[in-house]
């Protein structure tokens, strides 16, 4: 089993927390565009209280550990291992209780060119503890509105995990697909899952809008979240995200396996 030891050193190693590549200027820019309510910085989520840039700055640097001073405005930003680990531990013990449970659950990410390859490894080992991993809406059309105007993609499932690519892109299947923040994709599989009669997911798993647009509409949702993401921090703090685990979500994507052994092992679902 990888040691918190052996793990924290590569969470350092790896600019995964620590300096990480998020820059302190996107970190901020993100919270001022929260906190003016931005949909593109929101990721489905509604927050019940009032955050002001201010607020979201200690919001911020107590789940993360970024600077607190609001003068440091430029720079690297970082992440504290130790916040890392103990949310990773949450993790582990939320994806420990859907297998003794055998819950259904839904996979979903934003980020498939890093991450995709950690959830797959998550969905497979949920379903051979006796999870149903659930693939609604395989197909569907999810118009997102992009910087460049609205963009139509299809729902795709890869090793049970959801995302989304252009139409055309890439064989289905494949596995590239689209870096997107939007809500819609959550919402489209969540309605298609209702529509079907088929059991709804009790645990969401996945970052972005996967999270918080589930968390918004009731489902527990947990996942990964960078400095420059507070939605899912703000959802954890008013009780529509179960577990928020603080990392930069871009770094490539085998430096995330020993995260998936870790977290694996807590879990007691090591194969």
């Amino acid at each position: 089993m990888l040691s918190t030891g052996a793990l924290r050193a590569h969470l350092l190693a790896a600019r995964l927390a620590g300096p990480v590549a998020t820059t302190r200027e996107e970190s901020l820019r993100s919270y001022r565009l929260f906190a003016a309510r931005d949909p593109r910085i929101l990721l489905g989520l509604d927050p019940e209280w009032s955050w002001g840039p201010g607020d979201l700055l200690g919001l911020m640097a107590d789940k993360c550990g970024v600077s607190a001073d609001p003068r440091h405005t430029s720079g690297g930003d970082v992440i504290d291992p130790e916040r890392t680990l103990v949310a990773l531990d949450a993790f582990a013990e939320r994806l420990a209780d859907a297998a003794r449970r055998g819950l259904p659950v839904l996979f979903g990410t934003g980020h498939p060119h890093r991450l995709l390859g950690f959830y797959a490894a998550l969905a497979d080992a949920l379903s051979a503890a006796g999870c149903t991993v659930l693939t609604p809406a395989q197909g569907s059309s999810v118009d997102i509105t992009t910087r460049f105007g609205l963009r139509t993609y299809n729902l795709d499932y890869v090793q049970g995990v959801a995302l989304v690519r252009e139409p055309g892109a890439r064989p289905t299947g494949s596995e590239t697909g689209a870096h997107t923040h939007s809500p819609l994709p959550v919402r489209v599989a969540l309605a298609a899952a209702a529509e079907a009669d088929g059991p709804l997911p009790e645990l969401v798993i996945g970052d972005h809008g996967w999270v918080c647009g589930a968390g918004q509409l009731g489902f527990e949702a947990i996942g990964l979240a960078d400095t420059d993401d507070p939605a899912l921090f703000v959802g954890e703090a008013e009780g529509q995200v179960s577990v928020v685990v603080p990392l930069d979500d871009a770094v490539r994507s085998d430096y995330y396996r020993p995260l998936t052994r870790y977290v694996l092992n807590r879990a007691c679902l090591s194969q």
